[in-house]
């Protein structure tokens, strides 16, 4: 028997039928489902110090279990010194198996290591989709403390088929997102 993810055993046995039940849709198939999740970092020290670009990969690829690729510069900013096509990013796209099982650890174990966590914020974009910002990459257990040379933040994007915020905020709090009380859409 092929290996199902704990998250992705829950929304197909608890978070569709309750969609199902809250938007009263007639068919299981219209229930929003997430579509993936993109994690991205931007390094712009790597401008001046080429090895934290490297540094930062690394750190990405082991966060996700997937490798991160580089982003590079689209135009020349001479006020930054940024030139044409210079790596300046990480990002990694996690799609099936693997975006379940990075949101079910960033859930259960990353999201409570942040100081004073009180839960986050509900402002979606307007097409069902949620951006996370994460201040600093140690609160993941994956990264060890004694490498890190510099603190970086990063930004997680929840990519839904939700139409609407209501549905992309309802599909996320049931997969176990812990949004602040205050419902902000």
């Amino acid at each position: 028997m092929a290996y199902v993810p704990t998250l992705k055993k829950k929304y197909q046995d608890e978070v569709v039928p309750a969609l199902v039940k809250d938007f009263s849709y007639k068919n299981v198939m219209q229930a929003p489902k997430l579509e993936k999740i993109v994690i991205n970092q931007g390094v712009g020290a790597a401008i001046a110090d080429k090895k934290l670009i490297e540094l930062a990969t690394e750190e990405i690829t082991n966060i996700a279990g997937q490798k991160a690729v580089q982003t590079k510069s689209k135009k020349d900013i001479s006020n930054f010194k940024l030139r044409k096509k210079m790596p300046i990013g990480v990002r990694v796209t996690l799609r099936r198996e693997r975006m379940y099982e990075f949101l079910d650890r960033l859930v259960s174990v990353s999201l409570p290591r942040i100081r004073d966590f009180k839960g986050i914020e509900g402002k979606m974009d307007g097409r069902g989709n949620y951006t996370l910002g994460i201040p600093e990459q140690i609160i993941f257990p994956e990264i060890v403390l004694d490498k890190v040379t510099k603190i970086n933040g990063m930004n997680i994007t929840f990519v839904t088929t939700a139409g609407s915020d209501e549905e992309g905020y309802a599909l996320l709090k049931e997969l176990g997102l812990p949004f602040k009380n205050a419902k902000k859409i």
